[in-house]
């Protein structure tokens, strides 16, 4: 594991020792999520992206084509 520090005021330090927590495992679960969070938010991004590359189809096309599918069964 790697070490990672920050600083933050005394005052917030004193209120952490007042409460029962694992502070590492806390921080820890903390910058998982909004890796994870940011990792989907670009991803989506990069999504939004090809799919404004591709060419507009009309109103009704996914309809068409699912209606034209299930007559031919």
């Amino acid at each position: 594991m790697e070490v990672l520090s920050i600083r933050i005021p005394r005052e917030l330090k004193r209120k952490m020792k007042e409460v029962d927590v694992n502070w590492s495992e806390e921080i820890r679960k903390f910058i998982e999520a909004k890796v994870r969070e940011y990792r989907k938010k670009k991803a989506l991004e990069e999504i939004d992206k090809m799919l404004a590359g591709l060419p507009e189809t009309e109103k009704g096309t996914a309809r068409k084509y699912v209606r034209e599918d299930r007559d031919s069964n």
